[in-house]
C-alpha cells in the first residue's frame, strides 16, 4: 500500500492528512490558519512534511490557483492568498516526489474515483461557493488544457455588462452562480443591499415568497451554466460540491436542464467526496500519474 501526504491549501485555512492509494484518510487531519505571507507558508509547508515525510511516499499539494501541466507549479496566484505564491519551489520542499494540482480538478478526481460521478467517462463539477471552481473529467482523464489552465468557470452569462466579475471581465457564470452571486442576486430583486445569503436561505425554508423569488432565479442562472456546459461537453453527470451546493435542488436543476439541452441527458448529483476531497483527489491523482 502506497501513502500520500495530502495538503490542501486554501485562502483561509491549510489541511493535510496521510492518505492512501484507495483514497482512504489514515491519519488526523490537521487544519492550520492559511498565513499572511510568502514565508510563513512555505515555513508552515515545511513543518508539516517533516512531521510526515518519512511516513508517506509522495507530497500531494492541492492547491488554489492553475496549475501546469507538469503538477509542478503555480500558473496564477488567486486574490485570497499571499503575494508571490506562484513563486513557491514545491519540488524543494521534501526529499519525497511532490504532486501539485489546482484544488477543483482535485475535488472533481476525488468524485470520478470515489465519489459522486464514479463509474462515468465524462463528468463536469460545479465547486459552488463564495466563487465557483470547476474540474471537467472526460474519457477518464482530467482536462487541462494547452497549459494547465482549463475548467475556469468564466464564460458569458449575459452581454450587457451587468456585474463585474473577480477575475475583471464582466457577467461571467461564477459572478451568478456563486454565493456572491446569489447575494448580488438577492440585492437587484429585494432593493435591499443589507440582504445576505443567509437570510435568503432561511427565507426560503420559512416558505418566504421573495425569498424563494431569489433563489429560483440564482438556481436558474446556474442551471443555464449546466445547460451550456453539457452542450460542450456532453457529460454523463454534473456533480455540485461547495458550501452552497447543500441547498441547490438537484432534481430541479436536472429537470431543466435536460429540457433544454441538445446533447444527451444529463444527472446532476450533490458531491459525495466530502469536505477533504481535494487533498483526497491530489493523493489519487499523484498515485495515478505515478510521480516518481
Amino acid at each position: 500500500m502506497r501513502y500520500a501526504l495530502g495538503i490542501d491549501v486554501g485562502g483561509t485555512k491549510i489541511y493535510s492528512a496521510i492518505i492512501d492509494e484507495n483514497g482512504q484518510i489514515v491519519s488526523d487531519i490537521e487544519k492550520n490558519p492559511t498565513p499572511k505571507s510568502f514565508d510563513e507558508i512555505k515555513q508552515l509547508f515545511k513543518s508539516i512534511i517533516k512531521k510526515h515525510e518519512d511516513d508517506v511516499d509522495i507530497v500531494a499539494f492541492s492547491t488554489c490557483g492553475a496549475v501546469n501541466n507538469s503538477n509542478n507549479h503555480i500558473l496564477g496566484s488567486t486574490g485570497n492568498i499571499a503575494d508571490g505564491y506562484p513563486d513557491m519551489q514545491f519540488s524543494e520542499l521534501s526529499s519525497k516526489p511532490v504532486f501539485v494540482e489546482n484544488d477543483a480538478n482535485c475535488a472533481a478526481w476525488a468524485e470520478y474515483k470515489i465519489g459522486a460521478s464514479k463509474g462515468t467517462k465524462v463528468s463536469v463539477m460545479l465547486t459552488l461557493g463564495t466563487g465557483v471552481g470547476g474540474g471537467i473529467i472526460i474519457n477518464n482523464e482530467l482536462l487541462k488544457g494547452q497549459n494547465g489552465a482549463a475548467g475556469e468557470m468564466h464564460f458569458k452569462m449575459y452581454s450587457d455588462k451587468r456585474r463585474k466579475c473577480t477575475c475583471g471581465g464582466w457577467d461571467c457564470f461564477e459572478i451568478y452562480a456563486s454565493g456572491k452571486g446569489l447575494k448580488i442576486t438577492a440585492e437587484e430583486i429585494s432593493k435591499n443591499h443589507d440582504i445576505t445569503t443567509y437570510d435568503v436561505i432561511e427565507g426560503v425554508q420559512k416558505g418566504d415568497s421573495l425569498m424563494i423569488e431569489i433563489f429560483n432565479k440564482w438556481q436558474d442562472d446556474i442551471t443555464n451554466g449546466i445547460i451550456g456546459l453539457s452542450n460542450i461537453f456532453d457529460p454523463d453527470c454534473v456533480v455540485l460540491s461547495g458550501s452552497m451546493a447543500e441547498f441547490v435542488e438537484t432534481d430541479k436543476i436536472q429537470y431543466n436542464a435536460n429540457k433544454e439541452i441538445i446533447t444527451t441527458p444529463i444527472v446532476v448529483k450533490k458531491a459525495m467526496a466530502g469536505n477533504y476531497s481535494g487533498m483526497i483527489g491530489a493523493a489519487l491523482l499523484a498515485f495515478e500519474k505515478g510521480i516518481n
